[in-house]
C-alpha cells in the first residue's frame, strides 16, 4: 500500500483480512476493518475526524470519504458504496448501500438496509429510516425495501468481500500486451444479477 500516511502522529489501521488497492490513498485517523474492499483512487481522509469501515463493508473506487473536525463517518457492517460517491460526517447503516455518484452530508444517518438511490443527495441531518428506498437530490424516500431487495443488496456486498479476498492474489503489477492474443479469455467472475431490481419492478 503506497497511498498511506499518518497525520499529526496518527497512522491509519488496516486489518490484514482487508484489500485496499495500492492506489487508494488513506490519511491519518482511519480504520478498516476484516473483509473490507477499498477501490482504485478512493480517497480516506482522516486529517479531521476518525473514518471508520466495520467488517464486510467496501469502498469502490473514486469514492471521497472526510468530515468537519471533530466529526466522523463510520461505514458500519456490511455497508456497501458505490463508485464515486462522496460522504461527509454522516454513518451508513449495517448493510445498507450509497449508489453510484451519490453524496451523503454531515450528519446524516442512512438506516440498516435502505439503499440511497445513484445520483442521490443526502443533505446534513437528514434521516434515512431502515430498510427504506432514497432517491433523488434532495433524497426522499419513496417506499420501503422488500426482503428479496434487501437480500439483493447483501449479495451484491457478498461478491465485493469475495474481491477482498481474492484480490490480493489476483491483482497483479504488469506491463500491457502490444496486441490481443488468440483465444483471450475473460475474467473469472462471481455469480451475481446486476439486473434483479429491474426486473422486480416489472414482474419478472
Amino acid at each position: 500500500m503506497s497511498g498511506v500516511y499518518a497525520f499529526d502522529g496518527v497512522v491509519p489501521v488496516v486489518d490484514p483480512a482487508a484489500f485496499v488497492h495500492p492506489a487508494a490513498v488513506l490519511i491519518g485517523d482511519v480504520i478498516i476493518g476484516p473483509n473490507c474492499y477499498v477501490g482504485p483512487l478512493a480517497c480516506l481522509r482522516g486529517d479531521f475526524g476518525r473514518i471508520v469501515m466495520e467488517a464486510g463493508s467496501n469502498l469502490q473506487e473514486t469514492c471521497v470519504v472526510h468530515s468537519f473536525p471533530d466529526l466522523e463517518v463510520v461505514i458500519e457492517e456490511e455497508g456497501h458504496i458505490g463508485h464515486g460517491a462522496v460522504l461527509h460526517g454522516c454513518r451508513i447503516g449495517r448493510n445498507a448501500m450509497v449508489g453510484m455518484n451519490a453524496v451523503v452530508m454531515d450528519e446524516a444517518v442512512i438506516g440498516e438496509n435502505s439503499i440511497v438511490a445513484a445520483m442521490a443527495f443526502v443533505k446534513a441531518k437528514d434521516r434515512i429510516p431502515p430498510n427504506s428506498l432514497a432517491v433523488g437530490a434532495p433524497a426522499r424516500v419513496v417506499r420501503e425495501l422488500s426482503d428479496k431487495e434487501i437480500q439483493w443488496k447483501r449479495e451484491g456486498t457478498g461478491v465485493y468481500r469475495q474481491l477482498a479476498a481474492e484480490a490480493r492474489d489476483k491483482l497483479v503489477a504488469c506491463a500491457p500486451l502490444t496486441a490481443v492474443e488468440p483465444d483471450r479469455r475473460r475474467v473469472t467472475a462471481p455469480t451475481y444479477d446486476p439486473l434483479f431490481l429491474e426486473r422486480l419492478k416489472f414482474g419478472d
